[in-house]
């Protein structure tokens, strides 16, 4: 089954924390929720980010659980323009026959068909559930013919969704007679009631004449932005330089500025997501700051070794940017797809579309003028001041402080723009209710496979030695039943599988295993290279390109990259653009130098992030500073 990557946190719903299954019976804050045990009855409270999605023995439909970049671009075009014929009709509070059919004529399909669509998308909540199956019955296929779930949505719409509020017998009792005026075999009783539970509880309450208790119970909470009207709804997103400079963290000289990308949520103006780097800003940056502000952060912080809490994280419906090319990318396109962000751009040379996003980054530019090594605003604000001189911080020190600002500081003061409430105070009152009902909360329930969703990926077979990407080789026995495979619809044709790569570390690719359904980390097949950037290693395949004397192949690659590294490492002291390059590399035994966790394969596969080591200097610049108003 193609299971959407979040998970309902709402009374009623099943969840696992470690081998034990769950009911939710209410939310108590924004960290925890009560709950039963399924088996026991017994009564116990569960932090949210504990929770899993409950796995069941088998699919329902036959359905692949595959990512997003399992699938070609042809029958992804075609699950896009499937989820965009539903799109109207999934917003109706209420549909009628007629919009169905208005619908299916647009799309040029039967309204059978549409209704099937229709049903497979709130049924699995991802556009992938759209993507066409192949001809032929699949092993666990459990449908209908068309005529009979014609009959069975037709009952649904002008039987069901009245104000007459018949019951579920009723609805069954009808199909059956609807079925034998018609000469249709009738489907089980089970089957018409399955049906009936797919009903959105919210359009039911609606078409049963229960508008008010649909609105008191499911209604959001209205924002003053147009289309803000509840957390995570609009989230806006961008880059900026960071005002202050940054030293190595051997011999604390300086690198120069980082870059911050950074994305705010538009109804409680909180923080969402941010990723520091010193490289500038790429699809790489887009790509981890909105997987970021997706996934939960208290791993996060603890990594950092900040005390405190940001519950601040959930499915992004509206994600706005400016023009930049890297917010227009292949892989950052497809990630917003595969998890349901409609991606808008703001107009040409109209900065005010951007507006909250460039009042924060104003606000942040703002206290970094506390920080040693700041570069302020302009030259006449900077007078005589020494940036480089003075610069104190390392990046992940800079990157410390930003949070231990955006989480103890900026998230609990009051906002001029929020009638005198803090950000963290909105976004509770968004998720959890108070004048009017929240919108509860929205667990991924799958991290790593987000992360992945938004990285580069590419095709390729897989051979006797393995894959090759950029000369350079992967081996792991996993890709073994997959040597020499030939298209099952082409078979003189070699079959070419998906892999995706985080150009920031390139020791290890991520192969998507037909067989489960899921990534699985390949690394290097000679272990013995060390890890190495997409940046360094083409910088090595141009290096011995312009030499012009050999032909490129993996192991001149990395003799050219430990010769180079070697000369930084010589260099590192003396300049500042030999540090530079020396700090981006990937640090040993790490996936990636990062500020979220690095995407992982199965737990066996696991390649853990590198710890801050230093935090003696962040330690006394906090001691020293003093926090400033927030305009």
């Amino acid at each position: 089954m193609s299971e959407s990557n979040f998970l309902s946190i709402a009374p009623g719903a099943e969840v696992m924390v470690g081998q034990r299954r769950y009911r939710i019976t209410r939310s108590l804050d924004l960290y925890s929720v009560l709950a039963e045990d399924v088996e026991t009855q017994a009564p116990t409270r569960l932090r949210i980010e504990t929770m899993s999605r409950v796995i069941e023995a088998a699919a329902d439909d036959g359905t692949p659980n595959y990512s997003v970049h399992h699938y070609s671009d042809e029958v992804w075009a075609v699950a896009q323009r499937r989820f965009e014929a539903i799109k109207p009709l999934i917003e109706m509070p209420y549909r009628s026959k007629d919009d169905v059919s208005r619908a299916a004529l647009a799309a040029g399909v039967n309204t059978a068909t549409l209704y099937k669509w229709l049903s497979l998308y709130l049924d699995h909540q991802h556009v992938a559930a759209l993507v066409p199956r192949k001809p032929g019955r699949n092993k666990g296929d459990r449908y209908l013919h068309a005529d009979q779930e014609l009959v069975i949505a037709s009952v649904i719409e002008d039987f069901y969704l009245t104000k007459q509020r018949r019951s579920p017998g009723e609805v069954v009792a009808e199909v059956l007679q609807r079925c034998r005026v018609a000469s249709i075999n009738a489907p089980h009783e089970n089957t018409i009631r399955k049906r009936l539970a797919e009903v959105r509880p919210a359009t039911a309450l609606r078409s049963r004449g229960q508008k008010d208790k649909a609105r008191n119970k499911y209604e959001p909470i209205r924002g003053s932005f147009p289309g803000a009207d509840f957390p995570m709804a609009v989230v806006q997103i961008d880059h900026t330089p960071l005002d202050v400079i940054v030293v190595d963290e051997v011999y604390r000289k300086p690198l120069g500025r980082p870059f911050l990308t950074l994305a705010i949520d538009v109804f409680s103006r909180s923080v969402v997501g941010l990723y520091v780097t010193l490289d500038a800003p790429s699809a790489t940056s887009v790509a981890m700051c909105v997987s970021h502000a997706i996934n939960t952060k208290s791993e996060y912080l603890r990594e950092l070794g900040v005390e405190g809490d940001w519950p601040v994280w959930g499915q992004i419906g509206t994600l706005h940017a400016d023009n930049a090319r890297e917010f227009k990318c292949k892989a950052v396109d497809r990630g917003c797809q595969a998890n349901h962000i409609d991606m808008q751009w703001r107009p040409v040379k109209k900065p005010n579309y951007g507006g909250h996003i460039e009042r924060y980054m104003g606000t942040v530019a703002t206290e970094m003028k506390k920080v040693p090594g700041t570069t302020f605003s302009n030259v006449q604000e900077k007078d005589t001041y020494d940036s480089e001189k003075e610069a104190a911080l390392t990046l992940r020190d800079v990157e410390r402080y930003l949070v231990e600002f955006i989480v103890n500081n900026y998230h609990q003061r009051t906002h001029s723009q929020l009638q005198g409430s803090s950000p963290m105070r909105i976004w509770q009152q968004g998720i959890l209710g108070g004048d009017k009902p929240g919108i509860g909360r929205m667990l991924p329930s799958n991290p790593d496979r987000i992360r992945l969703d938004f990285l580069p990926y590419f095709s390729s077979t897989v051979q006797r030695y393995g894959v090759r990407v950029d000369y350079v080789y992967y081996y792991d026995p996993v890709l073994d039943p997959y040597i020499g495979a030939t298209d099952p619809e082409f078979p003189k044709r070699h079959q070419k599988f998906t892999f995706a790569r985080d150009p920031r570390n390139v020791s290890v690719i991520y192969f998507l295993d037909p067989a489960v359904g899921d990534y699985i980390a390949i690394p290097y097949r000679n272990l013995g290279h060390p890890a190495v950037s997409v940046g360094e290693l083409r910088e090595a395949q141009r290096a011995i390109r312009a030499e012009g004397k050999a032909a490129v192949d993996e192991d001149r690659i990395f003799d050219s990259i430990r010769r180079n590294r070697q000369l930084v490492d010589e260099s590192v002291s003396k300049t500042k653009a030999a540090r530079r390059q020396h700090a981006k590399r990937p640090k040993p035994n790490s996936s990636v130098p990062t500020t979220t966790q690095a995407p992982t394969a199965p737990p066996a596969s696991k390649i853990p992030v590198a710890a801050a080591k230093d935090r003696s200097i962040f330690s006394q610049v906090l001691e020293v500073l003093e926090v400033g108003e927030i305009n």
